[in-house]
């Protein structure tokens, strides 16, 4: 089994290799890896195109969801995006913060947090940072952010309880975050796993989904409440390389699968007991 290390340093590797290629390369897998299905470009990510704030530039096409769109941003809010990347999601929260707000995005690879800062740069936006870090350890204060985001990262994480208990402590009070990931329902057939991890976000890391919840529950977090889930539909002709029809046929109907989810959940307010915040 991988340590820690070892899986933060081939992530660091891929995703870095992923910020220097074109975004056509890295539709064709989730982690820019292998060759694709005749069928699709990208089988994961949501269409970004005609949201306002967005940034062709800055959208690899990477993501399994569309949190900004669920996250609730206010006009002034502070907004961090955790596995910025190019900076897709960053440009979008910006658009709802308004010249008021401030956005922030944190990325564990140098070259993407370089590709991002190069994007905001032709924009001349002077209310979006970027800061290379990690996750399970951010290098931002405590109860800094109104609102944190993130788009298909976390599984990619290795002590996700840790990098929640960080979202917790980033967040300020009555706070919330809004997270899209990858999550498992059921076993997947052996002959999947190796397929599922070259096209459905590297599912190796993925937890379960009650496992996934309950860790946000555990941390601390109220309100939890799933915004949107949705199928990550594997393409037949890639299946067919490892399973036969029939063993294909008695997966899709065990209700298994890789599924995409996006999470929101809340702070809990400090020192009020009032009709808000006391149950």
């Amino acid at each position: 089994m991988e340590t820690s290390e070892e899986i933060k340093a081939m992530v660091k590797q891929k995703y870095t290799e992923i910020a220097l290629q074109e975004k056509t390369d890295n539709q064709s897998s989730c982690c820019g890896s292998g060759c694709c299905s005749t069928e699709v470009a990208n089988i994961m990510t949501d269409d970004y195109s005609k949201v306002e704030g967005y940034n062709a530039d800055a959208d690899l096409g990477l993501g399994c969801g569309f949190p900004t769109q669920f996250a609730k941003i206010k006009k002034g809010d502070t907004v961090i995006d955790l596995g910025s990347g190019a900076g897709n999601d960053c440009f979008v929260a910006r658009h709802e913060t308004g010249e008021e707000g401030k956005v922030i995005g944190i990325d564990f690879t140098q070259a993407m947090i370089e590709k991002a800062r190069a994007n905001a740069g032709k924009l001349s936006f002077n209310n979006i940072e970027f800061r290379q870090g990690e996750i399970e350890k951010m290098p931002v204060g405590a109860g800094v952010a109104d609102v944190i985001v993130s788009n298909c990262v976390l599984n990619l994480v290795p002590d996700k309880k840790k990098a929640f208990s960080e979202i917790l402590r980033v967040l300020k009070p009555g706070g919330h975050f809004s997270i899209s990931d990858v999550v498992l329902i059921g076993d997947l057939p052996n002959e999947l796993v190796k397929d599922a991890e070259m096209y459905a976000g590297c599912v190796a890391g993925a937890l379960q989904k009650a496992e996934y919840l309950a860790i946000i529950n555990d941390t601390g977090f109220n309100n939890i409440s799933i915004q949107k889930e949705k199928a990550i539909n594997v393409p037949t002709d890639i299946l067919l390389r490892y399973m036969t029809q029939e063993k294909i046929d008695a997966y899709t109907k065990s209700g298994s699968g890789i599924f995409s989810i996006t999470v929101y959940a809340e702070k809990p307010k400090e020192n009020c007991c009032g009709p808000d915040c006391c149950q």
